[in-house]
């Protein structure tokens, strides 16, 4: 029996973002996205806000959605249809290099380290930086809240940049990774209750931001799991207990494992605080988060290969 080719896949993706990282924009199959959602959001979302419930903003932000969905989905599948019929190890190495822009830990775990760079220069310089990776108002934050919020962005995208993608990937190949991250990139960016760049999207987005919970719900819990596995020193029956102070269905889980994990707090002030009896984080701790991560994406990478070869052989019997 030979090797399933997304198992080489999975290897080929995650050794190419280690070595090289994100392709350039112009070639970025994820900045293509972007770029179709920010012409036809502009197109869809109202200029002013509208009485509730705006139920032609909602269908037109669905029918947008949807459309780019089909059509990502479709690109995606002929890709992979055409790298079968190659020789397994060319196949597994060309789907490779089509999944890694659907992965992006080593871009996530720089930008969170260089937060922690600029904090040792001045608060200024860490919150300017932070303010790259996340959409909350930043200069405001002390320190400590500067590198929670930096923490909390480490976990709640390697859910959403990593561990979802290759999930996807397991269940539905090169199409599922690539749609999912079409709906995540369409959350980040019609995701909002009130105006952002001078539209409203409370009714236009709302789909945009269903489908992303929807498709997040599973990989969210599993990527907590992940987490309480790498660092071993976890009460899982916590996890659920924290998760809940959280707004989102989902992002709440991998924040509060990665809280649990390196015993400190993880705060939005006003919102929620994540394991409030923990410490505040210090430097190491955003050293021991990343470190964290990459062991849970090893895990991930382990038992999505596993999963895939269980699968090939239930089929061969």
């Amino acid at each position: 029996m030979e090797s399933d080719p997304n198992c080489w896949a999975i290897v080929v993706a995650l050794v190419l973002d280690r070595v090289w990282g994100e392709p350039r924009l112009r070639w970025h199959p994820v900045a293509w996205m972007g770029r179709y959602l920010g012409w036809i959001g502009g197109l869809i979302a109202p200029r002013s806000a509208q009485p509730s419930p705006n139920w032609t903003a909602f269908w037109a932000g669905a029918l947008a959605w949807y459309g780019g969905a089909v059509m990502v989905g479709i690109a995606a599948w002929g890709l992979q249809w055409d790298a079968m019929t190659l020789h397994p190890l060319a196949a597994g190495a060309l789907v490779g290099v089509m999944l890694k822009p659907m992965l992006s830990w080593k871009m996530l775990r720089d930008e969170v380290m260089q937060v922690e760079q600029a904090l040792s220069q001045s608060l200024d310089a860490g919150r300017r930086q932070l303010g790259r990776i996340v959409s909350r108002e930043v200069m405001q934050l002390d320190e400590s809240q500067v590198r929670e919020s930096a923490i909390e962005s480490l976990a709640e995208n390697l859910n959403d940049s990593v561990v979802a993608p290759l999930f996807w990937f397991v269940v539905a190949g090169l199409p599922g990774a690539v749609v999912y991250r079409f709906a995540n990139t369409a959350d980040a960016m019609w995701g909002y209750r009130g105006f952002r760049a001078g539209v409203h999207w409370e009714w236009a987005g709302k789909w945009a931001a269903r489908a992303d919970d929807v498709l997040s719900w599973i990989p969210a819990r599993l990527t907590a799991l992940l987490l309480a596995i790498a660092s071993a020193d976890v009460a899982v029956w916590r996890l659920r207990r924290e998760a809940k102070q959280t707004p989102s269905p989902n992002s709440g889980w991998p924040m509060a494992a990665m809280a649990l994990a390196l015993g400190v707090r993880l705060r939005k002030p006003g919102v929620y605080a994540l394991n409030a009896s923990g410490r505040a984080p210090g430097s190491d701790d955003t050293v021991r988060a990343v470190a964290l991560g990459s062991r849970s994406i090893v895990i991930m990478a382990a038992w999505a290969v596993l999963m895939l070869l269980a699968l090939q052989w239930g089929r061969a019997v």
